[in-house]
């Protein structure tokens, strides 16, 4: 899974919480990566008046809501931002939180990565930045890797998902479009599957 589990409507507690049971159950075959919307959530977490706002404004809002949590206006002190992270917090859990925090970045198979938004093409995936991982780089959709190595990703939501220059993309909007888009990469093909 590349990430966003959150955010994106009223069952985000719902989306976490099956995805931690089902990585928990089945931990070698089941891989949820960190997407930009789990970055801001723990970013949240460990300075909630700083980064709360723009958290809020970003799905956040609809993320708390799912736990019960009612968020405060974003001119709040900060003593009442550090209460609603609180309240957040206990409502996850903290198996829940720690899972969150642990989760990787990115992954590789042979001559495939996952990651969540995109892949500086000039650098190797070792020495990406997460920045780039997590929120995008310029030159990713312009051009093409040089490595041969593939690289699938969500982020940017496409409408028609094809293999093209050394990405893969899988991302089709779910939240807005009800179109869920998964992408089987095996030896010599690569079949998309959309619910």
């Amino acid at each position: 899974f590349v990430g966003d589990y959150i955010d994106r409507g009223e069952a985000s507690a719902q989306t976490l919480a099956r995805l931690h049971g089902y990585q928990r159950n089945d931990p070698d075959r089941v891989i949820c990566l960190r997407g930009n919307h789990e970055q801001m959530l723990e970013r949240f977490l460990a300075a909630p008046d700083r980064h709360g706002p723009r958290w809020l404004r970003y799905g956040g809002l609809q993320t708390m809501a799912s736990y019960g949590i009612a968020p405060p206006p974003e001119t709040a002190p900060p003593e009442k931002w550090a209460e609603a992270r609180d309240r957040l917090r206990t409502a996850m859990g903290p198996e829940l939180v720690t899972w969150l925090a642990a989760l990787p970045d990115w992954w590789q198979t042979g001559n495939v990565a996952v990651l969540h938004a995109a892949a500086d093409p000039a650098l190797p995936l070792d020495a990406q930045d997460l920045e780039h991982m997590l929120w995008g780089h310029p030159a990713f959709m312009e051009t093409p890797r040089s490595d041969g190595t593939w690289v699938v990703h969500g982020h940017t939501i496409t409408e028609d998902p094809r293999p093209e220059a050394g990405r893969i993309p899988v991302d089709t909007g779910a939240y807005a479009t009800g179109r869920l888009t998964a992408v089987l990469v095996q030896a010599g093909s690569i079949d998309f599957l959309t619910a």
